[in-house]
């Protein structure tokens, strides 16, 4: 049930099943499960089967599983599924330093932390919000479909910039990031809305990538190569800067 509270004393009832697929993705099946039907009703069987795996495709793609995300004000949570492909020190993107005579607070120029996480096809496409806060500017900006396992696509492809303040001030940036199949980033918030950690803030159809900017003093706490799930895993913990290995195996 959402909302429910779980604890790692056993607190909470865990019960395994299907997600639940968003609205966005259901529409999608329908007509093509709809077509399906009609070209199985004309003996077009060559035709029918291959559309009824797709609309089950579909669904699959746009699932919308239920996270359990950790209550704790220092966490910043993946905003993504997916594979950490690149843990860099960059400046910060034009769109998320905010300006002196704006209405919300970015994180101002200077050398972050960026952790980009790729979504495959075959991972969940829901993003969540990384912390708590107020969304503060949203700066959507055209570009090309590369492959977003590349590093240029921070640069180069369409892109949607979002602003995070939290209520002690420290903003967080995230960039979701179409790829070379992905065609639309649908944003589920809009300025001046207040989001929780792990909040759904949007979704990019079919393979892509997202970047979280890390506050100044603070460092990832994942490696090179580790899968992550949006609104669970903690990416980093504010003014912790510690250094980790892990091993490949």
């Amino acid at each position: 049930m959402a909302g429910e509270v779980m604890d790692n004393r056993g607190r909470g009832e865990a019960k395994p099943g299907l997600p639940s697929v968003h609205p966005e993705g259901r529409k999608y099946a329908l007509i093509c499960l709809g077509v399906s039907l009609i070209a199985a009703l004309l003996a077009w069987e060559t035709i029918a089967w291959p559309l009824a795996f797709l609309s089950l495709c579909i669904l699959a793609f746009f699932r919308d599983p239920e996270r359990i995300v950790p209550r704790d004000d220092s966490l910043i949570l993946s905003p993504a599924d997916g594979t950490v492909t690149q843990i860099v020190e960059v400046e910060v993107p034009r769109e998320l330093q905010g300006e002196a005579e704006g209405r919300f607070k970015g994180m101002g120029a200077g050398p972050v932390t960026r952790v980009s996480v790729y979504l495959s096809i075959f991972d969940v496409h829901i993003n969540r919000s990384p912390c708590g806060g107020t969304i503060g500017d949203m700066a959507y900006v055209p570009g090309k479909f590369v492959n977003a396992e590349l590093d240029k696509s921070s640069e180069e492809n369409e892109r949607q910039h979002i602003v995070i303040t939290r209520s002690d001030g420290v903003v967080v940036g995230m960039t979701q990031i179409a790829g070379l199949l992905a065609r639309r980033i649908v944003p589920f918030v809009k300025p001046g809305d207040i989001v929780a950690a792990g909040q759904r803030v949007g979704l990019i159809r079919f393979g892509s990538r997202v970047d979280l900017y890390l506050p100044e003093g603070t460092s990832p706490q994942v490696l090179m190569g580790q899968r992550v799930i949006a609104g669970e895993t903690v990416i980093g913990r504010l003014g912790v800067t510690t250094e980790l290995e892990g091993l490949k195996q």
